[in-house]
């Protein structure tokens, strides 16, 4: 499995980004995709996932209302859409794929992640 982000740079605070996690390599199609961020001297946390095979999403608290993940599965692509940004959403933010997923609504566990993307940089000016 491959997974490969992009779309991550800099904005000001309450602007927006999107980003897309491209994936290729699943042989089936019962899998999850989540994304995840790390800041520098932080660790790793759960941001939002997707089922592919339900459509069913989980957020964290922290950008609930805020971030929408999406699935456009002709392109094979996870989106996150990411409105009214916060310094600190400032991060590296990785895509990662759980397979199968952990159940009809995925999980933010990481360790249920084995394939991980390289990041990309999302820098949130105040």
């Amino acid at each position: 499995v491959q997974l490969v982000e992009s779309g991550g740079g800099l904005v000001q605070a309450g602007g927006s980004l999107r980003l897309s996690c491209a994936h290729s390599g699943f042989r089936f199609d019962d899998y999850g995709i989540a994304w995840f961020r790390q800041a520098p001297g932080k660790e790793r946390e759960g941001v939002a996932c997707i089922s592919r095979r339900y459509g069913t999403t989980t957020y964290a608290d922290s950008v609930k209302g805020r971030f929408t993940i999406s699935s456009d599965n002709a392109k094979s692509t996870v989106y996150l859409e990411m409105n009214n940004l916060k310094p600190e959403d400032t991060a590296v933010y990785f895509c990662a794929a759980e397979m199968p997923p952990s159940g009809y609504y995925p999980e933010l566990r990481i360790d249920d992640y084995d394939s991980w993307g390289r990041g990309t940089q999302v820098t949130v000016s105040s």
